[in-house]
Order: structure tokens, then C-alpha cells, then sequence
């Protein structure tokens, strides 16, 4: 039919082809204009609201370079020219995340990872469809997950972890079906798992660890047939473990621990043949360890402890060849070390701690197991002799069992960081081990509760890393040694409890890291020396009590600000109790940066110190809230004078003890702003006068003694300090309840009124006195002149006196 049209017409229809062609260019370009346009100035909007660029990413951003697919961390399209990635990962950029990057409508991944954006996350990115990776962990967002992003339902990857998101996981979640990562590890997110979640199907990676999580873990999310890492650790999920986990056959990493789940390990996790982790530690689990786990013969980590869990040490390691941690601590487990555990040649960590084993330690074990680094066997009825160190160990607990014998040596290379082996039955010198060359990497040694004897040897030179060191509670003697001022990290020294004697060598001067240095309870002698105060101005504790020390004590423990502890208890010192004690900035409360638990950091995680002290009028053992403990003891020594009112400035003092000295005076008037007292002992002294009325504003006290004073009147009435026993006031003149005796009213002269007529003054009276020795000198010249002048007086008066003298 078209060989029928006039000729005039294919020219025409030639000329609108052209012109719908050249029409179709122009508008393209042109809305590819106002897109490259409408990028530009959503990433310069991004740009203004980031307050700091350290690095210098954002250098190229810049209205003079309209290239903006040149700029750093800016992808285009090569066809569109349209922003399609965005990365500033890394960066440390400061600042907000601009509403406007929902308006680079190309976008298919944002990396925004590892800065510190802070407010909320925009809810435009909700309008970005393309969307395919979401990355902003490592930083500081707040708020909500915003529930638009559930509109970019081409998203694969949503990883928001390590932020400060709070509410719910949105139930629109589950829209995003092509989601293979959900990461919001680390946030505070509430509420339960949705149900939703299963719809996900594509699901690979799923961690909502360390959060505030509730409710069950949905049975659901044993249909996550692609799931390989499961980590919901640190929550509050309770229920049991869903049996259906057992479905999700690809699952290589299952964390449920630091829940409050409950029921028994189901017998099915036998069949996920690809778990390499697993880790279901702190839950209320029961029954014992399932001996399906022998299945999992790619298992690398083991975590069951704190579950409560029963029963006999599993005989179930035969083919678990790849293992190399394996914690078991914290539960009820029974028996000895099973023979096939030997066979975790890999082995490099091994946590069976607090539990009832019995049994010897091989003593080959450095050779049955090559490569362990940590062996935690602490709180078990385990026994033998302990020859050898393995030299690949960086931690060794053996406390609190039956090993006996002399303590090893360690050979040269040795790795070993933490020793514990307190509360044993060793015995010997410490010689062997304090002197062996294996020592220059140890950070902490603890020897306390044993049997060990002799000197303290002097060779702590060589143990350059040593933080904390422990010896208390053996029968140790002779001298602190002058080398262990050569140990120059030291922060824990604790020696009490033993029979160390002489006095404190100046070589300590030189542990400048100093913070708890306790001697308490030896036969050490001498004055307190004065460099104490001067070079260990890090000091929190110094115990020094039941020991010999005599003299004053120094001033200069006044410059000891941040002490909280100072027992100088049953000793002989004696003078005033320094004035200057009002320098302890923690003790009055001007220091306020605690810890609640007194930590030592070292290479191999933190060691959290305890310590046994005199508190409430009997030994206490403090560990976790060491930190919190204020207390000043110089009871059973020769103090004299008046109890200094410095002292009542310590309003964080909790324990107060000045007993058993020769103090004077009154109690302070001001004592009732010491309001953190707990304890307050001054009985045993000779404090006189009347109990102050400001001891009724003390109302934490749980201890209260002020026996054997001279301490007289009325117990204050209405108060707390009424409650306390009779034996804590007797020995005084003190009347009112507790006490059974009435007060018997004792008039006081009334001077007011006499310095009213004086005028308020206390002038001499010199009349009153010129007269009395005008009177005296009139009567003695009126008496001496007659028996000088007159004879006869004289005799007259010597002979009345020799009658008076013979009667």
C-alpha cells in the first residue's frame, strides 16, 4: 500500500522521525541536566552538615569542581552520569546526616560506616527504591529506625550496629525480601524479634546482640533455610532454645548466651554439621552436655559456661579435632578430665573453672596440647605437683585446688602473662620461681593462701611487666626486698598476713604507678616514712595495720589526694592526728571520678582487685565494690590531743575508727556533716564534754561506739544514734535512752548576766587587787615592827609559837 502514496508524503514522514528523535535528545538531556543538577546539591548538602573532616575527604567537594563524579567517595553512572555509591567510610567526619541524600535517587549503596554522625537517621533514604546497601554502623545515630527504609525493597544489606538506635525493629521489616544481612548489633532496641523476620527469606546474617531484646525467639526462624550466623547474645530473651534452629542446616555461628533462656541443649544441634561456633553461655539451661555436640566435628569454639548445667565431664572430643576454645566453666560438672579431650590437639583455650573436677593434671600437658594459650582451671578438687610450665601459656589459674609441692621455674621464652595459683598447699622458697628467667612478661602473679616460707628474695629486678603482686597469707619472712622497687609497673603490692619484718626500704619510692599497697598484718617496724606521701601520690589503699610502727605520722601522707583507704590500725604511733588530713580530695568528696570496682588493666583483659578490711568492727572482704569503700582506721595506737576538726571536711568517709588511743577534748561539733558515715568508733579514749547534736544528721550509721570516755549529758534525743545498744555508750555519764539512768539536773552558773553588768567584758578589777595588797602589807609591817621593836612582845610571841608547835 505504500507504493501508492503520493511521493510528497515520505519526506514528511522522514521529517517527523527527525524531529521526534531530536525532540527525545533534547528532553533526555534535559532531565538529565536536572538530575546531575539535583545531585549536586544534595551532596553539597551533605557536605554542610558535617561540622568536621579530619582527614580531608570532603576537600573536592566544592561548588568550583561541578564534576561531583570526581569527588572522593562519589561513584556515577556511566551511562546517567547519576551518583550510584556513595563512601565516607572511615572518615571520622562529625556532624549530621542530611535529609538531602534522599534525594540522589540513583543510589544503590551508602557507606557511612565508622564516623561519628549523630542524630537520627533521615527518613527520606526511605524515597531511595535502588537501594541496595545500607551502611552506617560505628557511629552515633539516635532515635528510631526509621520505618520508610522499609520502602527500599531492593536492599540486601541493613547494617545499623554499634549505634545508639533505640524503639522497636519495625514490623515492616519483613518487606524486605531480598535481604540477605540485618545487623543492628549493639544498639538499645526493645520489644521482641517480629514475627515478620521469616518472611526474609533470602536471610543470611541475622545479629541483634547487645540489646535490650525481650520475649521468645520466634520458632520461625528455623524456616531461615540460608541463615550462616545467628547472634542474639546479650538480651533478655527467656523460653527454651527453639528446636526448629536445628532447620536452618547452614548455620556456621550460633550466639544465644547472656540470655535468660531455660530447658535443655536440644538433641538436634547435632545436625547442623557447618556450626563452627557456638556459644550459649550465662542461661538457665538444664540436664548436661548433650553428646550429640561430637557431631560437630568443624566446631572452633565451645561456650556452655554458667548454664547450670550437670552431670559428668562429657567423654565427647574424639572428633573434635578442629576445637581450640572451650569453655565450661560455671557449672556443676563432675568427674575428671575425660581421655578423649586430650585429642583437641588444636586447643588453645580452656575454661573449666568453677566447677566440682577431681583428678591430677597431666604433667605432659604442654606436649598433649601444644598450643595452649590460656588453661583456667581454677575452684576445682583438681591435685598434683605442678614440675613445668608449657611455655605457650599467656594465662594460668590453677587456684583454689590441691596442688602442692615447690613452685616451678620458667624457662627462657616463656609467654606467660597471668599466674595464679593462690590457695593451694605449695610449699619452699619462692626462690624458683622469682629467680628463673622466664619472668619478663608477667603482669600479675598471685601466690596468696599457700604454705610457702622464707625470704622474699631479691631478684624482681628481671620482672619488668609485673602490675599486681599478690604474696598475702603465707608464712613469709625476713625483709620487704630492696630489687623490688626495681619492678617499675607495679600498681598492686599486697603482702599481708605473713611475718615480714624491718622496715620500709626507700627503693618502694620508686613505684611511682603505686595504688594499693598493702602490708597489714606482719612485724614490719620503724617510722612511716615520709616519702610514702611525697613519691606515691597514686595511692587509693595503704594498709599498714597490726604491724610495729611508732612515731608521729608524717604530713606528708597528706599529699596522698586520692586515697580512700587509710588503715594505720594497732600500731604505736603516736602525737596529733594530723590536721592536714583534710587534703584527701576523694575522702571529702571533691574527687568524685570512682570506679565501683578497683581494676587493673592488663594484656590479657583486667584483673578486678579485692581486699580484706577492718570495717564496721570486724574483717570484711570487699572485691566488687572496693571502689566505693572510704575508710580511715588509726584505732589501738598512742594518739593524743583533740580529735581534729579537719576530719569532719571527709564527707565521703564511710568508716571512721579513732578507738582504743589517749585522744582529748570534745567531740567536733561538726561531726553530723560527715553524712556518709557508716561506721564511727572513738570509744577507749579520754574525750570529755557532751555528744553533739549534729550526730542525729548521721543517718547511715550501722555502727556507733563512744564507750569508756568521759562523755557527759543527754544522748540525743529523736535520733538514730538512740537505737544503738547500751554498750556502745557505757562507761561515761551519759543519761537518756538507750541508757536506763535519768539525768540528774545540774545548774550551770549563769555568767551571762554578770557580763551584761560588766558591759559584755572581761576587764581586770584593779581596785579589788590594790586593796587585797594594801591590806596585806599594812597587816604583816603592823605585826613585824612591834617584835623588832618591843622585847618583851618578842618573847611573848616566841613562846605562844613553841606551845602551838608542841600541840
Amino acid at each position: 500500500m505504500s507504493a501508492n502514496w503520493p511521493l510528497f508524503i515520505r519526506p514528511v514522514l522522514l521529517a517527523v522521525v527527525v524531529q521526534f528523535a531530536i525532540f527525545s535528545t533534547l528532553t533526555n538531556t534535559a532531565a538529565a541536566r536536572n538530575g546531575t543538577t539535583t545531585d549536586l546539591l544534595a551532596l553539597l548538602a551533605i557536605k554542610s552538615m558535617i561540622k568536621d573532616d579530619p582527614q580531608g575527604l570532603l576537600t573536592s567537594w566544592n561548588h568550583s569542581s561541578t564534576d561531583f563524579c570526581q569527588w572522593q567517595g562519589v561513584t556515577c553512572s556511566h551511562h546517567h552520569q547519576r551518583v550510584t555509591h556513595l563512601d565516607l567510610s572511615d572518615g571520622g567526619l562529625i556532624g549530621t546526616l542530611s535529609p538531602s541524600i534522599g534525594n540522589l535517587s540513583f543510589l544503590r549503596v551508602i557507606q557511612l560506616f565508622n564516623n561519628s554522625f549523630s542524630s537520627e537517621i533521615p527518613p527520606e533514604i526511605g524515597r531511595l527504591f535502588r537501594l541496595r546497601q545500607l551502611r552506617l554502623a560505628y557511629n552515633s545515630f539516635t532515635g528510631n529506625i526509621p520505618a520508610t527504609i522499609t520502602n527500599c525493597s531492593n536492599l540486601q544489606f541493613l547494617k545499623l550496629g554499634f549505634n545508639n538506635l533505640v524503639g522497636k525493629i519495625p514490623n515492616e521489616i519483613g518487606r524486605l525480601f531480598r535481604l540477605q544481612e540485618l545487623y543492628l548489633y549493639n544498639n538499645s532496641f526493645t520489644g521482641n524479634i517480629p514475627s515478620t523476620i521469616t518472611n526474609c527469606s533470602n536471610l543470611q546474617l541475622l545479629e541483634l546482640g547487645l540489646n535490650n531484646l525481650v520475649g521468645k525467639i520466634p520458632d520461625g526462624i528455623g524456616s531461615l533455610s540460608m541463615l550462616n550466623t545467628l547472634d542474639l547474645h546479650n538480651n533478655s530473651f527467656k523460653g527454651n532454645i527453639p528446636s526448629t534452629i536445628t532447620n536452618c542446616s547452614n548455620l556456621q555461628v550460633l550466639d544465644l548466651g547472656l540470655n535468660n533462656l531455660v530447658g535443655k541443649i536440644p538433641d538436634g544441634i547435632g545436625s547442623l554439621s557447618m556450626l563452627s561456633f557456638l556459644s550459649l553461655y550465662n542461661n538457665i539451661l538444664q540436664g548436661g552436655i548433650p553428646p550429640v555436640i561430637a557431631n560437630l566435628t568443624l566446631l572452633d569454639t565451645l561456650s556452655l559456661n554458667n548454664c547450670q548445667l550437670g552431670g559428668s565431664f562429657p567423654n565427647l572430643f574424639h572428633g573434635l579435632t578442629n576445637l581450640r576454645r572451650l569453655s565450661l566453666a560455671g557449672n556443676n560438672l563432675i568427674g575428671t578430665f575425660p581421655p578423649s579431650l586430650y585429642n583437641c590437639s588444636s586447643l588453645e583455650e580452656l575454661w573449666v573453672n568453677d566447677n566440682q573436677l577431681t583428678g591430677r593434671l597431666p604433667k605432659n600437658l604442654g606436649s598433649i596440647m601444644p598450643h595452649l594459650v590460656e588453661l583456667i582451671l581454677g575452684n576445682n578438687h583438681i591435685y598434683g605437683n605442678l614440675v613445668s610450665i608449657p611455655p605457650t601459656l599467656h594465662m594460668l589459674d590453677l587456684s583454689n585446688n590441691y596442688f602442692g609441692g615447690k613452685l616451678p621455674s620458667l624457662t627462657n621464652g616463656s609467654a606467660l602473662t597471668y599466674l595464679d595459683l593462690s590457695c593451694n598447699y605449695f610449699v619452699g622458697s619462692l626462690h624458683n620461681l622469682v629467680c628463673s628467667n622466664g619472668v619478663k612478661t608477667i603482669e600479675l602473679v598471685e601466690l596468696g593462701n599457700n604454705q610457702l616460707s622464707g625470704v622474699i628474695t631479691e631478684c624482681w629486678e628481671k620482672w619488668s611487666s609485673l602490675k599486681v603482686l599478690l604474696l598475702g597469707d603465707n608464712n613469709l619472712s625476713g625483709e620487704i626486698p630492696r630489687t623490688l622497687g626495681s619492678a617499675p609497673l607495679l600498681q598492686l603490692v599486697f603482702m599481708g598476713w605473713n611475718m615480714i619484718s624491718g622496715s620500709l626500704p626507700s627503693s618502694l619510692m620508686n613505684l611511682s604507678y603505686l595504688k594499693v599497697l598493702d602490708l597489714g598484718r606482719n612485724n614490719l617496724a620503724g617510722i612511716i616514712p615520709p616519702w610514702i606521701g611525697i613519691k606515691l601520690t597514686m595511692l587509693k589503699i595503704l594498709n599498714l595495720r597490726s604491724n610495729n610502727f611508732y612515731g608521729i605520722t608524717p604530713d606528708q601522707l597528706c599529699y596522698l589526694s586520692r586515697v580512700q583507704v587509710l588503715d594505720l590500725a594497732d600500731n604505736n604511733l603516736s602525737g596529733n592526728i594530723p590536721r592536714c588530713f583534710n587534703n584527701f580530695s576523694v575522702l571529702s568528696g571533691i574527687e568524685t571520678n570512682l570506679e565501683v570496682q578497683l581494676s587493673f588493666y592488663l594484656d590479657g583483659g583486667s584483673f578486678i582487685v579485692g581486699d580484706s578490711l577492718v570495717m564496721k568492727g570486724q574483717d570484711a572482704e570487699y572485691g566488687s565494690f572496693l571502689g566505693l569503700v572510704m575508710l580511715l582506721d588509726l584505732s589501738s595506737n598512742k594518739f593524743s590531743g583533740q580529735i581534729p576538726s579537719e576530719l569532719t571536711t571527709l564527707h565521703k568517709l564511710n568508716s571512721l575508727n579513732l578507738s582504743r588511743n589517749q585522744l582529748t577534748g570534745e567531740i567536733p561539733n561538726k561531726i553530723g556533716d560527715m553524712k556518709s558515715l557508716e561506721s564511727l568508733d572513738l570509744s577507749v579514749n579520754n574525750l570529755s564534754g557532751e555528744l553533739p547534736m549534729s550526730l542525729s544528721e548521721l543517718n547511715f550509721l550501722g555502727t556507733f561506739n563512744v564507750s569508756y570516755n568521759n562523755l557527759i549529758g543527754r544522748v540525743p534525743t529523736g535520733t538514730q544514734i538512740q537505737s544503738f545498744n547500751e554498750s556502745s555508750f557505757i562507761g561515761n555519764k551519759l543519761c537518756v535512752a538507750p541508757l536506763t539512768n535519768d539525768c540528774v539536773h545540774i545548774d550551770k552558773p549563769d555568767t551571762t548576766s554578770d557580763q551584761k553588768k560588766a558591759g559584755g567584758s572581761h576587764k581586770v578589777d584593779w581596785g579589788l587587787i590594790i586593796s587585797i595588797v594594801l591590806g596585806f602589807i599594812t597587816g604583816f609591817w603592823a605585826i613585824l615592827v612591834p617584835l623588832i621593836l618591843n622585847r618583851s612582845w618578842r618573847i611573848t610571841y616566841f613562846r605562844l609559837l613553841r606551845k602551838l608547835i608542841k600541840v
